[in-house]
């Protein structure tokens, strides 16, 4: 005869559970380095993993070149909760920060050019001492982008 109070390790309640937490982050491994081998198609899927992402995390995306003349870099932020808008905060050595707010579509078109360079616009050849280092395209949190701000990760 069974009793109709199973005790809860009976029923699997304590358990482990089949699938674990992902100890990183899903956007943790969206990250690119310019030139890339990925097909067109590839791409598309690419940045439509990183706008989602922008969209429904505290994180940010950044495209960073150097070259002779310095660091150069381009971060996107959703500017609103539906993922529509976005800000685009471009920093140059030589200029200092520059900030917007554009469409997604326009993020979807620049990150496809940028991404499917040919080139790394830091190995260059037009100027005599290309960096050796190519371009890189990252998201992470929004705590970690770099301003022309003070801000703290409180």
């Amino acid at each position: 005869m069974t009793s109709e109070r199973q005790h809860p390790r009976d029923r699997g309640i304590d358990r482990v559970p089949a699938h674990r937490q992902p100890t990183e982050p899903p956007w943790s491994g969206l990250e690119l380095r310019i030139p890339n081998d990925r097909s067109r198609e590839s791409l598309i899927s690419f940045v439509e993993c990183v706008l989602v992402e922008l969209t429904h995390a505290d994180v940010g995306a950044e495209y960073r070149s150097s070259n002779i003349w310095g660091i150069k870099l381009t971060q996107y932020i959703a500017a609103d909760t539906v993922g529509e808008r976005f800000k685009k905060r471009h920093y140059d050595e030589r200029l200092g920060w520059h900030e917007q707010t554009i469409p997604r579509q326009d993020v979807r078109d620049e990150l496809l050019n940028r991404l499917a360079r040919p080139a790394s616009l830091a190995t260059n050849q037009s100027h005599p001492h290309p960096v050796e280092e190519p371009d890189t395209f990252r998201v992470k949190p929004t705590w970690q982008l770099r301003t022309g701000r003070r801000t703290s990760k409180r």
